[in-house]
């Protein structure tokens, strides 16, 4: 074991960067962008800084307004996961998927298959897709946040269920008694419950680690409780050490109500960032970002952001009080609504402070103060380490790892090479054998 606390990060991977204006200040092709080899190259670069796993968002759906303004691309994480992870033979993968609108066996198959193909270092972030938007893609009604989440722990459920429906010895191989399994150890799922009825055993063998490592980024109260319930990383909004330690104390609560500890769970926050040599180039290259960013955009965003229709909201006035009711009751909405209703600016004004991840962590310095706060969250116990989202990629991502992680690995704070092969060894999880 270190002698200290020594930091996880996950790569939050989107085209251009997590700034919306990522793709204006950079001097690569625009187009590029949603290329897969741009993302190729995003992930060699963090296999280069020996982060943990590289994580892929997803949403269902495409936001139409927004694809004026940035790079719009939801390649399917699990296909990314698999291709990817196939040339960068080190990082982990975590791929998004909802539960709301996939079916377990199918996702139980594909995720397994991409644990195979990448030796054992693939992830399931467990989403519930809180866009009711995306109902409309699949022919449904979009479900209550209370019953997303009871289906999401169903889900899980069964999805583990298939997972050991092969025993870790299943296959025998014996060429002298022409027996190439133990059926007997091959178990079908059986499953009964109130939103699946799954009967059969998976086609596929024991997934190298035994099961995919489960990843969760809710931060409601029923978030947090699937999260002490299921995850083993964790994504979330947190905005200072006083309020990840807060966060940590629930989530510790809501693990051991299902017999766990918190050992068994890494809480990596997001954390936006902008570096410079100095803070005065770091200020100048958050303001060159800030500068191209569109109002519209941000208006509108944040009404999405809140599961709020845009178009009718007057951006040029308050939020009207009748309409935030009919926001999500995510944390990411509610922090919005209740900023907006304890306010009488405009909603367009609000939309200006408001930016990123609501409720999130965002940096603007140099490579040492940025190694700073890093080691005052995870020494304090406020985090494992976080989830990096870089403004611009490839540009602030290659500094993360040219200048902050040496600074992290002389403090003894992070790796200087991976010690093991697959993704729960990067996160010093135990694999699950039966």
């Amino acid at each position: 074991m270190p002698s200290r606390r020594e930091a996880h990060f996950t790569l939050f991977l989107t085209p251009s960067g997590y700034h919306e204006s990522a793709w204006l200040v950079q001097d690569d092709d625009p187009c590029e962008a949603i290329s897969v080899e741009s993302l190729h190259r995003a992930a060699a670069t963090a296999e280069r800084g020996k982060l943990d796993a590289v994580f892929f968002p997803d949403w269902p759906m495409l936001s139409h307004f927004r694809a004026e303004y940035f790079p719009q691309v939801r390649y399917d994480p699990i296909t990314l996961m698999s291709a990817l992870g196939a040339a960068n033979r080190k990082i982990g993968w975590i791929a998004s998927a909802s539960t709301t609108y996939n079916e377990p066996f199918d996702l139980a198959r594909r995720l397994a298959t991409a644990d195979f193909v990448t030796n054992g270092r693939a992830g399931w972030n467990v989403v519930t897709t809180y866009h009711a938007e995306a109902a409309k893609n699949f022919g449904r009604t979009h479900p209550a946040h209370g019953d997303r989440y009871a289906r999401a722990a169903e889900f899980v459920e069964v999805t583990r269920r298939l997972w050991d429906s092969w025993e870790d010895d299943a296959i025998v191989g014996d060429r002298s008694r022409g027996r190439w399994a133990d059926i007997d150890r091959i178990r079908p799922a059986r499953f009964e419950g109130a939103h699946f009825s799954v009967e059969g055993a998976l086609p596929v063998p024991r997934a190298p680690q035994g099961h995919p490592v489960l990843a969760q980024a809710g931060s409601s109260p029923a978030g947090i409780d699937l999260a002490g319930r299921i995850a083993e990383l964790v994504f979330t909004p947190q905005s200072s050490p006083d309020a990840g330690l807060g966060f940590r104390q629930k989530l510790d609560a809501a693990a051991r109500r299902y017999g766990r500890t918190a050992d068994d769970i890494r809480i990596l926050p997001g954390l936006a960032f902008v570096l410079g040599s100095t803070e005065e180039e770091a200020q100048r290259l958050r303001a060159e970002l800030e500068e191209s960013a569109s109002p519209e955009l941000r208006w509108k965003n944040l009404a999405l952001n809140a599961g709020l229709d845009h178009q009718r909201i007057d951006p040029g006035k308050p939020l009207d009080p009748r309409l935030a009711e009919e926001a999500e009751k995510t944390t990411f909405a509610q922090h919005i609504i209740s900023a907006a209703l304890s306010s009488d600016r405009p909603f367009i004004d609000l939309a200006q402070e408001i930016t990123g991840l609501p409720g999130g962590l965002e940096f603007t310095g140099t490579p040492e103060q940025l190694a700073d706060l890093i080691e005052d969250w995870v020494l304090s116990g406020a985090s494992d380490g976080f989830t990096l989202q870089p403004t611009t990629i490839p540009t602030a991502l290659d500094a993360f790892v040219d200048h902050v992680v040496p600074i992290l690995q002389r403090r003894e704070l992070f790796r200087t090479e991976y010690s093991g092969t697959t993704l729960r060894e990067h996160l010093g999880l135990a694999a699950v054998r039966v």
